[in-house]
């Protein structure tokens, strides 16, 4: 028996991993309350109401609000009473509240304690979560070959890694075994003022690499709002987007988060979701999307003002992902 849903999101091939996942993931770093207090019921409700509307995939992280996300993506999925198969669910280790710890002996604890707030029996994708801010030799000799156990033992059945610069992923995918890597998971480097990630597309291609591409808003830069206090984009970039967000009649996130889902070489755009409202309108822009193509006019008026800034690198380690 298939769920029937009420949209249509295009669902894309992960790489070499057999994996479907719908253009459009759900990223529960939100519901832990990263961001400011979501109740727990938005949390679970935000959830019910995307795998209703066709999201299949949903991201996490111990390190997102000290592991109440997990918590509630738990209880979340629980409440969905679908078959296990239904859902694509990816968590990270290596990153905590407490710091970083990529040693084999930490991750190997970390997807049981994962496992058991999630209340499954694996995950589909386990990531290295911000490798850059710890050994990349550790990450090539101790951190990928206890997962690759953990992948025989059954409680994965993918291996990725994440981060922010670029090169991280050249630095292992060049250093370890061919098909140990399933996924990478970037951000902040497929959107409208930063679309650097597209040179790497070859490359992944080439090795087999499925790709999941995270934050198209840039971290709340490209919102009606402006990016938070924290921010690390230069004073430019975010006066540039600030004079956007200010025509009127223009959603500068619909239009960023429609920008994120054009390549199908990118198999999901994961996107921070904490309230029913907010699912409704990102599965919104995306069938929107499928259905009628890019607004050309007004991305090429975004592009025109992002333009002197556009690809600026920001300083690694950002503390509030």
């Amino acid at each position: 028996m298939t769920t029937h849903h009420y949209s249509d999101i295009e669902l894309r091939p992960l790489g070499n991993s057999g994996l479907k996942l719908s253009c459009l993931g759900f990223g529960a770093a939100p519901i832990g309350s990263v961001y400011g207090p979501v109740p727990e019921e938005d949390g679970v409700a935000s959830i019910r109401e995307a795998f209703r509307l066709g999201v299949n995939f949903f991201d996490t992280s111990p390190y997102y609000g000290g592991t109440v996300s997990e918590k509630i993506l738990g209880k979340g999925l629980k409440a969905l009473g679908v078959p296990r198969r239904e859902y694509i669910v990816s968590t990270k280790c290596g990153r905590y509240k407490e710091g970083f710890d990529f040693s084999a002996k930490r991750v190997s604890r970390s997807i049981d304690e994962s496992l058991a707030r999630l209340q499954l029996d694996y995950v589909d994708i386990l990531h290295c979560h911000d490798i850059e801010c710890g050994s990349l030799d550790q990450i090539v000799n101790e951190t990928i070959p206890a997962l690759q156990k953990l992948k025989e033992a059954g409680k994965t059945r993918f291996i990725g890694i994440t981060g922010l610069p670029l090169e991280i992923f050249t630095y292992v995918l060049d250093r370890v075994p061919s098909g140990t890597i399933d996924v990478i998971l970037s951000y902040c480097h497929f959107g409208i003022n930063d679309s650097t990630l597209v040179d790497l597309l070859p490359y992944l291609k080439s090795k087999g690499v499925g790709v999941i591409s995270a934050s198209p808003l840039a971290m709340g830069l490209l919102t009606e709002n402006g990016p938070p206090e924290w921010h690390p984009a230069s004073p430019e970039l975010k006066a540039s987007a600030a004079t956007y967000s200010k025509e009127k009649g223009k959603n500068i996130s619909k239009l960023a988060m429609q920008y994120s889902l054009t390549s199908k070489d990118i198999s999901s755009v994961l996107v921070g979701m904490n309230s029913v409202q907010q699912v409704v309108q990102n599965v919104a822009a995306a069938t929107e999307l499928a259905t009628f193509g890019q607004d050309h006019e007004t991305l090429s008026q975004v592009e025109a003002i992002l333009s002197p800034v556009k690809n600026q690198t920001w300083p690694s380690g950002i503390q509030q992902r």
